[in-house]
């Protein structure tokens, strides 16, 4: 064993958040249409500077925005990540968390490691999708089941029919559901493998076209910047179509790092994703971003960054690759790991209906911490129209700990936004101020 493994989490912790630098600009600099893109600025020691977990104190909960308030639909959750709301109105959650590391030691898998411990991202897998269920209509869930269990860190999940698919973190599968059920006994069947292994971005999801005859599953990449190789790759930092009748699946969209968040724009019909973009350049690149996506379209990873800035780490440069490169819509700020999106169409909360609320988790390599909150995009015809507007934060506390880490975000059969937080372990309900 390594003396260094000997180390207490907290010294080593106290190490690495001496290391990096601070940011030059504001997160809002990075933001938009045409964020700043300084140069890239690689230190000695990658940034760290971890917002430490600790949970909401009794009776604590995040800020709402002005005209909306806030409470907790549903706590006590066992790392909440992913949301569904059913037909019925029912609200599915995947507690899930990565997968169990099946690799050797290495010292940088190891460092990860207990930075994400140290996030609130170093629990087990729960491995289940739990249903919540709000019978009186009072906005608190009062009915909670498993309703599926022993998956493999599922995330994305999808109805079509009587057809329900969960994204794995290595496999779509699908079980068959009716209408009211609170637990499914069927086993997975298997609808395609998906591109699995060292599962550097382990998380899946999966979204159905409008006819239900396609499916659309993201899957990140496999490393930083192709570190590891690009062998291990292979069909991956992309969007992939599974045609459900045959199960099929091609290359929908690539060159994404770690695309999360899937929606449907209302106006034009076309798909929308949310991308986590490269670390160890500097506290203010690569700005995380939200973007159409174009059947066959390239988006630059790991040869160029935010169209065609090329990064030079990447070795043997690509030339070709980066003249492909599309320029992303619109950016969200440097490390804010956004995740999940939701368009506002049929918002409970009037100043929130024309644009994309999305979930910033928050950074863990920024100095100053950025993201944290969930954010609402303006959209007009079809576009991202305007600067974003805070609709939840109170996330990181006064000493800059997290209380929570908001993660997706979707609407319920009311109109209400729901919000996970894995680390407050709560699904949190916005609504209109009484």
């Amino acid at each position: 064993m390594t003396p260094l493994r000997l180390l207490p989490l907290t010294a080593l912790v106290l190490l690495c958040s001496a290391c990096g630098e601070q940011a030059a600009l504001n997160v809002q600099d990075g933001t938009g249409p045409n964020p700043q893109l300084p140069a890239p600025n690689k230190t000695l020691l990658p940034t760290v500077n971890i917002a430490p977990a600790t949970g909401w104190p009794q009776g604590g909960k995040p800020l709402a925005a002005p005209g909306t308030q806030v409470n907790a639909f549903a706590d006590g959750l066992d790392h909440p990540r992913w949301l569904y709301v059913l037909p019925n109105g029912d609200v599915l959650v995947a507690e899930s968390n990565a997968p169990r590391a099946d690799k050797g030691f290495s010292f940088k898998g190891w460092i990860a490691g207990l930075v994400m411990s140290r996030a609130g991202a170093g629990v087990p897998s729960a491995d289940r999708i739990t249903l919540l269920r709000d019978t009186d209509n009072d906005g608190v869930a009062d009915v909670r089941s498993v309703f599926l269990d022993n998956l493999h860190s599922p995330f994305g999940m999808a109805l079509v029919g009587n057809d329900f698919y969960i994204a794995n973190a290595d496999a779509l599968v699908r079980v068959p559901y009716s209408e009211g059920q609170t637990r499914i006994d069927a086993e997975p069947v298997k609808v395609t493998d998906l591109p699995a292994g060292i599962n550097h971005h382990w998380t899946k999801n999966v979204i159905a076209n409008a006819d239900g005859s396609k499916l659309y599953v993201t899957v990140g990449s496999n490393s930083n910047v192709g570190e590891n190789g690009l062998d291990i790759e292979e069909g991956r930092a992309a969007i992939w179509e599974v045609d459900r009748a045959s199960g099929t699946k091609r290359l929908f969209a690539s060159g994404l790092r770690n695309p999360n968040g899937l929606a449907w724009e209302p106006q034009s019909g076309v798909l929308w994703t949310a991308v986590n973009e490269r670390d160890e350049i500097g506290s203010d690149l690569v700005p995380d971003y939200i973007t159409s996506v174009k059947d066959g379209g390239f988006y630059g990873w790991p040869w160029s960054y935010y169209g065609q800035h090329v990064d030079v780490r990447v070795q043997p440069p690509q030339p070709e690759q980066v003249a492909k490169a599309l320029v992303p819509d619109y950016a969200l700020g440097p490390h804010t790991a956004s995740l999940g999106i939701a368009f506002g169409q049929g918002s409970a909360l009037p100043a929130f209906r024309d644009g994309l609320f999305v979930g910033q988790h928050g950074s863990w390599n920024r100095k100053p911490h950025s993201g944290y909150k969930v954010i609402f995009v303006p959209f007009a015809e079809g576009k991202p129209n305007g600067q974003p507007q805070e609709v939840l934060t109170g996330f990181l506390d006064a000493d800059g700990k997290a209380q929570g880490r908001p993660v997706d975000v979707i609407l319920d059969k009311q109109g209400a936004l729901l919000v996970t937080d894995d680390v407050g372990n709560t699904v949190w309900r916005v609504t209109p101020a009484q």
